[in-house]
């Protein structure tokens, strides 16, 4: 590779007439110009070499490895925001000159500060657990694809009975036909919008924003057998036991209610989480339970160990039910748990206790058990006395050191 330094040039809509004179200097001076169809089509009268990016950068990185030449690449605004720079940046020598991001700009039509504002992208990515991302927050910033429009934002968001914000959607930023405008969410559904633009959501009225510890009279539940629920206090204790991130993929194994798959959503907000469940009852209370909670991870309806090869390998696991297949879920879970991770099991009976255990020793892991014996005060005429809930078991496996 030569000793010179690669050029990544941030760019506008308004094209050339954006630039510093230093920067159409150097395009002009390059003999290879790298960016995409629209950024080179920006250029018409360069002469020297043009190389349109298509597809992945791998044979980019290793073609400019090489190259002798002069070289400039084109990026849309700021290349370090959520652009090829910072790639680029880790495999090549490069100068990076931004320009102002989409994000900046919008805000600068707004007239409004930016640097409170919760920034993402559904660009080029899943809208799947958006919801539980930028639930609650005050100022969000979306980037957006022409799949994952501001009209598909909006009907997704209202789909959770999102209505406390007010949408600014930018079109075309810096050039000729920029529009910019507020919409409540309700019409945003109807309208199109060019593909070139940002969403600004600012809440504007206050809503109930769930926290760790669910009261579990707040889930929907089987009825009249209420009770097939993870109880607050063994939940917590549970999900303690996993050591989640945000970042953690999660599986929720018999997931009833959904109040694990729930509360691990809400703590791994930019992670994924599974659940599995068999009953279509507890299902249909498990999706109404995703609305009312903000939370959006996949479910499955079948009988686990099945369909679990479909999740993504996980970081933590729950296992609630079992269903008579214990040790064939339990070698399930072990052969995919990542390294460092942690299955929790929670069992109602010493024989559940005794097979668990003894499943994960043939799996390679170790554990340790809990018993948590929990009571909960109850008014009796002027006084007030316990009510004692079932023993419960909770076991947490990890693989043994050095062993993977």
């Amino acid at each position: 590779m030569i000793d010179k330094k690669i050029k990544i040039i941030g760019i506008g809509d308004e094209g050339q007439n954006g630039l510093l004179p230093i920067y159409k200097k150097y395009i002009f001076e390059s003999e290879l110009l790298v960016g995409g169809e629209r950024l080179l089509n920006l250029f018409p009268e360069y002469h020297g070499e043009k190389r349109v990016i298509k597809g992945g950068l791998k044979n980019l990185i290793d073609d400019l490895a090489q190259e002798s030449r002069r070289v400039v690449i084109l990026a849309s605004g700021d290349p370090l925001f959520y652009g090829i720079g910072s790639y680029l940046g880790k495999k090549l020598k490069v100068e990076i000159y931004p320009y102002l991001s989409s994000i900046q700009l919008a805000f600068s039509r707004m007239n409004e500060s930016w640097q409170d504002a919760y920034v993402t992208s559904v660009h080029g990515r899943s809208i799947q657990g958006l919801i539980q991302r930028i639930n609650g927050r005050e100022k969000i910033a979306l980037l957006t694809d022409d799949i994952n429009t501001p009209a598909k934002i909006a009907q997704y968001l209202r789909s959770y009975h999102v209505d406390e914000y007010l949408a600014f959607v930018a079109e075309n930023l810096g050039g000729e036909n920029e529009r910019c405008g507020y919409y409540e969410l309700e019409e945003l559904e109807n309208i199109d919008f060019s593909p070139l633009n940002v969403v600004i959501l600012k809440k504007v009225k206050k809503v109930k924003v769930w926290s760790f510890g669910i009261a579990d009279n707040e889930f929907h539940q089987r009825k009249p057998e209420k009770g097939l629920i993870t109880k607050k206090e063994i939940r917590s204790l549970s999900l303690m036991e996993l050591n989640l991130k945000e970042d953690s993929v999660v599986w929720d194994i018999g997931t009833c209610t959904g109040s694990i798959a729930i509360e691990a959503s809400l703590i791994a907000k930019n992670g994924q989480v599974f659940a599995i469940e068999k009953s279509e009852l507890d299902l249909e209370n498990c999706y109404k339970n995703q609305v009312k909670f903000r939370t959006d991870f996949t479910v499955i309806k079948g009988k686990a160990p099945d369909y679990l090869h479909t999740f993504s390998e996980p970081d933590a696991v729950f296992i609630g039910g079992t269903a008579g297949n214990m040790d064939d879920i339990l070698a399930a879970c072990c052969s995919r748990l990542k390294e460092g991770g942690r299955i929790v099991l929670n069992a109602v009976t010493i024989e559940n206790l005794v097979q668990a255990v003894e499943g994960f020793k043939q799996n390679g892991f170790e554990t340790t058990i809990t018993l948590a014996q929990i009571s909960r005060s109850k008014p009796i005429l002027q006084l007030t006395r316990f009510d004692a809930l079932n023993p419960i078991y909770i076991i947490t496996a990890k693989h043994k050191e050095g062993v993977i």
